[in-house]
């Protein structure tokens, strides 16, 4: 169903919440029709929606936000069954809304369900109106955008399925797609969906080694890739990529490639050229009928032992989670242009850029760009051009362009924009303050969003709210639906009440959540659901505040305990990233004598800065301790050119720890580093700075 007015959701759940109300009062029995307990037919349709329909008008239609939590929690399965009947397009009705059990990793929902995700995502939008924009992709020299409607884009992903079918490609057999940011990567990720075969898209930057990784832990049949990619203004040479990787990959049989710039390239005897296969295909494919919890894709993290997870997620839950978290974050309205700049190589590009856009009709960018290329004002200028709406991008670009002032941010009219967005890790303060002033001009909502690949969805948010409700600097503040964020102390135990700290986990299942670890469901249980029974552990640190907002506090191996204090790094990194000269900062502890942890400190200042670095590290030191506590002072500041992040922007802290810990042999994976380079600039400094100042603990 395609997303609506604003109010759309809320006066569906509303109208359930009156119901459920009635119900409790004996007015009748809710669960008398309801889908967890009879088929589905029954539970949202004839007199039932006619009744709930008269309710719109009536004194008790105005619920407020949190009595609409408050049902997610309680009543999940009303809440879900409700949506999920509303806001999917379903060949079978599902006849039990949920079947979950966390201590064994468990999770079902919509069992019985039938339905096909690509249906949801283009056919309907594209018999309703043909000529809506779906994609507008954002290529990566400025001012060359393509338009694609819905109509463009069902074609060419029904072309795309009935040339792998044709090629022996089965409904649940792997795909791996690598390939730039671009329409056809899109259809070739709906193109999997629509005969029911596995996509995994591994980020088009990513080494030889780390692509056969994942195709080989996969075992893909097959992979979709391009000649070459661009990005930056340079040329990446993607199906060379491929080419080495094939050598240990037997298990695929078809290399699919198609150009994405002109330039020729050797093929092989499995190679084929996908446009012209297309051409001969019809623009007509009969969609596969999938269950609920088939597998939809899966996506791969690394893990700190340095073999990847095969994240996987299946059908409806994962779809409807997304689709209404896409809408009601980011009150994204009918008409608008959703930008989230993220590549589709990572979760956000899945969620919010393909999947959660397309399920609600909407229009969304394609971003194949670097956010300073050809300059700095890059984002900015597309904003102009495009006429964007809703701005969703990583604190990480936010701070690099921080660096290079206001002026390439005010060049341009960012008037459309109404909805800013951070994502990937716990926004700053400064970059927070920069976001919303410079760029939103303090008129743009800015939501700091929390969640996981894990999560599917976003899980924390300062939206949705009550109507004008506030919201608090760098800081994620409020469940979604149906999540129940619960704070655990080292014991095991729940810590109640406000003002407190603890492991975030959260305390019941919810439909957009991962199913599994592919090959491995142990791992998935031992890494999720072990260390707090019942409960899913996020791996984060939280705070809840005084009013019951929550603050996410980083990784929990990324808190320090200095002489029996818990100390969050990005408390600190926060602390030390409001001095003027600093736009990036990132803390790791590492052992000491005494105090058990330290904290060390790595440093990224801005060009051509007044003081000098010593004066600098003084400054900082003196923040530390005025904002947090003299104890929370790192005892070493290092300063750096850069620091080192995966493709998505990730800083990756444990590799500053074996830096700091003098164990760079022991690295782990680093195959999702953006340039390796940077590894050997801060080995030197560090080597130079210990030389000069101090030995570490090993």
């Amino acid at each position: 169903m395609a997303a609506s007015s604003k109010g759309s959701m809320l006066q569906l759940l509303y109208k359930y919440y009156i119901y459920l109300t009635k119900c409790r009062r004996g007015v009748t029995a809710l669960h008398t029709n309801f889908p967890h307990t009879r088929n589905t037919h029954s539970s949202v349709s004839g007199r039932n929606v006619k009744f709930l329909m008269s309710e719109a008008s009536s004194p008790y239609g105005l619920r407020s936000y949190k009595e609409l939590y408050e049902l997610s929690i309680q009543d999940p399965e009303t809440f879900w069954g409700a949506l999920a009947k509303e806001r999917l397009l379903w060949s079978k009705p599902f006849d039990q809304v949920k079947d979950c059990d966390f201590r064994q990793g468990k999770i079902h929902w919509f069992c019985g369900g039938q339905l096909n995700v690509s249906v949801n995502c283009l056919d309907q939008h594209a018999h309703k109106t043909p000529d809506r924009i779906a994609l507008i992709w954002e290529k990566d020299e400025p001012g060359t955008e393509v338009k694609i409607t819905y109509r463009e884009l069902l074609e060419a992903t029904c072309r795309l399925a009935n040339t792998l079918r044709r090629h022996g490609v089965q409904k649940g057999e792997r795909v791996a797609i690598y390939m730039p940011v671009s329409p056809l990567a899109v259809a070739a990720m709906l193109a999997c969906a629509r005969i029911g075969a596995v996509h995994t898209v591994v980020f088009a930057g990513f080494s030889a080694e780390a692509l056969a990784g994942r195709i080989q832990d996969a075992q893909c049949k097959a992979v979709i890739t391009s000649n070459q990619g661009l990005r930056g203004g340079r040329v990446i040479e993607l199906k060379k990529t491929v080419d080495e990787a094939m050598k240990t990959c037997p298990t695929v049989k078809h290399v699919f490639v198609a150009n994405r710039t002109e330039n020729k390239v050797p093929m092989s005897e499995i190679d084929i050229q996908l446009e012209e296969e297309m051409a001969k295909e019809s623009p007509v494919c009969d969609p596969e009928v999938l269950r609920s919890e088939d597998m939809l894709f899966m996506l791969y993290t690394s893990g700190s032992t340095g073999k990847p997870k095969g994240i996987v997620h299946t059908q409806a839950g994962y779809l409807l989670y997304a689709a209404l978290t896409h809408q009601y974050v980011f009150d994204y309205r009918q008409g608008d242009v959703f930008g989230c700049v993220a590549d589709i190589g990572w979760v956000t590009g899945h969620s919010y850029v393909v999947y959660g856009p397309l399920c609600n009709g909407a229009t969304t960018v394609l971003f194949e760009s670097t956010p300073i290329y050809p300059d700095p004002g890059r984002y900015w200028e597309t904003v102009q051009r495009l006429r964007i709406n809703q701005f969703y991008g990583a604190p990480t670009a936010i701070r690099l362009l921080l660096k290079y002032g206001e002026s390439w941010v005010k060049k341009y009219d960012r008037s459309s924009l109404k909805t800013l967005g951070s994502v990937g890790e716990p926004i700053n303060n400064e970059a927070w303050e920069w976001f919303y002033n410079v760029v939103g001009e303090g008129r743009c909502t800015l939501v700091d969003t929390w969640w996981q690949t894990e999560t599917g969805g976003i899980c924390i948010s300062p939206r949705p709210s009550e109507q004008g409700a506030e919201i608090v600097p760098a800081m994620a503040m409020r469940p979604f639906f149906g999540i129940q964020p619960v704070l655990m102390d080292e014991k095991g135990n729940r810590v109640e009440g406000n003002n407190v700290s603890g492991a975030l986990c959260i305390g019941q299942p919810w439909p957009g959540m991962a199913r599994t670890i592919h090959g491995d469901h142990q791992r998935f249980v031992d890494a999720y659901f072990k260390d707090y029974p019942g409960h899913y552990f996020t791996g984060d640190g939280a705070h809840r505040s005084k009013k019951g907002y929550y603050q996410i506090t980083g990784r929990m191996d990324d808190v320090i305990n200095i002489s029996g204090h818990r100390l969050g790094t990005a408390e600190v990194e926060d602390a030390m990233d409001e001095h003027p000269d600093v736009p990036e900062t990132a803390v790791i502890g590492f052992p000491h004598d005494i105090k058990g942890e330290a904290a060390f400190a790595f440093v990224v200042l801005k060009d051509n800065i007044s003081l000098t670095e010593s004066e600098v590290v003084d400054e900082l030191k003196a923040i530390v301790a005025s904002k947090i506590a003299k104890y929370a002072v790192p005892d070493h500041v290092l300063i750096v050119k850069r620091l080192p992040k995966t493709r998505s922007g990730k800083i990756m802290r444990r590799v500053l720890r074996k830096i700091a810990t003098n164990q760079t042999s022991e690295l782990g994976d680093i195959t999702t580093l953006d340039d390796p380079s940077v590894i050997t600039e801060i080995v030197e400094a560090y080597n130079k700075y210990k030389g000069q100042s101090y030995k570490v603990s090993s």
